[in-house]
């Protein structure tokens, strides 16, 4: 969307902790507009209970056209009591789901970069964690999140029967396969490929296209294949073995989730959602901390806002172009961490930061940078 000659970036804070972690990227991310004389425009938009409370709509016709057209979308969170006490088809009409299957965000890219400062909040030793920086690529639009059928139905005994499908089809898989594959190529060309080929049909097509794209089209790439299960157990073991990890929507799910341990707190992920390049060199994307809505803290600004300032890393590099000053935020960070400024959720039991004390934490040293 254009607006007097700018474009537009998209801002939704949703439920929860979610307009907390939001506000303290968008602050930044203004910053970096301003001072580079960017072209953008923010726009904000409501999302969730708090759109449905005053509209009738989880998400808005005007929000969507407005996501729609948008060069990015920073989102912050969906869930939570409020909103699952919002009627099931209103729920559905609007939830994130369906905004991804919509704009076609078929590929989630979540990197997991330890700090080195906060090795010692996570649950493993530091020479396992030193040095990894490894990205998983989850498949978004498909598998059991979408297939269909599905429901819960009461059986003539009077059992009840609840049923999820998981399916793909080899468009879906080439499709995702081809985005990780060419990530890998901006990296040190390794992607794993994890399935459960062993037990699951559609584990076993994933195998053989996401093979038959690396032997035809990729064949720079150094591919391996691993189960889920024990992607999982590696992940904790050694996780500096990874590159890439390229997997389905379910199990990119699981696994991002306990590759956070890696970092020390799910509140310091980032993640990326891309829609496929058009015509006009752009595409929709979105981009989220992915640590969920947190409704038990919400309103007390304690939430870690990196997840989401990270985030604005990732869509000044992916959406923007702007690699440099994606650099430089990364960098404001890791001297904001290396000052001592801490979360609760990274304190360790030591002195903590308000969610608007640590994003002014951030932009104080990125300002340094700036310069």
């Amino acid at each position: 969307m254009t607006v007097a000659g700018r474009r537009t970036i998209v801002i939704a804070g949703g439920d929860g902790v979610g307009p907390e972690v939001t506000a303290e990227g968008r602050r930044i991310l203004a910053r970096i507009i301003d001072k580079r004389a960017l072209p953008f425009e923010l726009v904000d938009v409501e999302y969730g209970a708090s759109a449905y409370n005053r509209h009738g709509k989880v998400l808005t016709e005007a929000a969507f056209a407005a996501m729609r057209d948008a060069d990015a979308i920073l989102f912050g969170a969906t869930g939570g009591p409020e909103f699952d006490a919002i009627p099931a088809a209103a729920r559905k009409a609007g939830n994130l789901l369906a905004v991804r299957r919509e704009l076609d965000l078929f590929a989630n890219l979540r990197p997991i970069k330890p700090v080195p400062e906060l090795h010692e909040t996570s649950s493993l030793k530091a020479r396992v964690i030193d040095g990894v920086d490894l990205v998983i690529v989850r498949e978004l639009v498909g598998g059991i999140y979408f297939g269909q059928p599905r429901g819960i139905e009461v059986l003539a005994n009077g059992e009840r029967l609840g049923t999820n499908t998981h399916q793909y089809t080899s468009t879906q898989i080439r499709k995702v396969t081809r985005a990780a594959f060419d990530l890998a190529r901006t990296r040190n060309s390794r992607v794993c490929s994890v399935a459960k080929e062993n037990v699951m049909e559609a584990g076993r097509l994933w195998r053989e296209e996401v093979q038959a794209v690396r032997d035809s089209e990729y064949p720079d790439i150094e591919l391996n294949h691993m189960l889920a299960d024990n992607c999982a157990m590696q992940l904790v073991r050694a996780p500096k073995q990874f590159d890439v990890i390229l997997t389905d929507n379910l199990f990119g799910d699981i696994l991002s989730d306990c590759a956070a341990m890696v970092t020390g707190s799910l509140g310091m992920l980032p993640s990326a959602s891309l829609g496929p390049l058009r015509e006009d060199g752009r595409r929709a994307a979105l981009y989220e901390p992915v640590h969920g809505s947190a409704p038990d803290i919400a309103g007390q600004s304690i939430a870690n806002p990196l997840g989401s300032i990270y985030s604005v890393a990732m869509l000044l590099r992916f959406s923007l172009g702007r690699r440099h000053d994606a650099d430089l935020l990364e960098q404001a960070i890791a001297n904001a961490l290396a000052a001592g400024a801490r979360t609760r959720d990274i304190a360790m039991g030591g002195e903590s930061l308000s969610t608007t004390d640590m994003g002014a934490a951030v932009l104080s040293e990125l300002e340094r940078l700036l310069d």
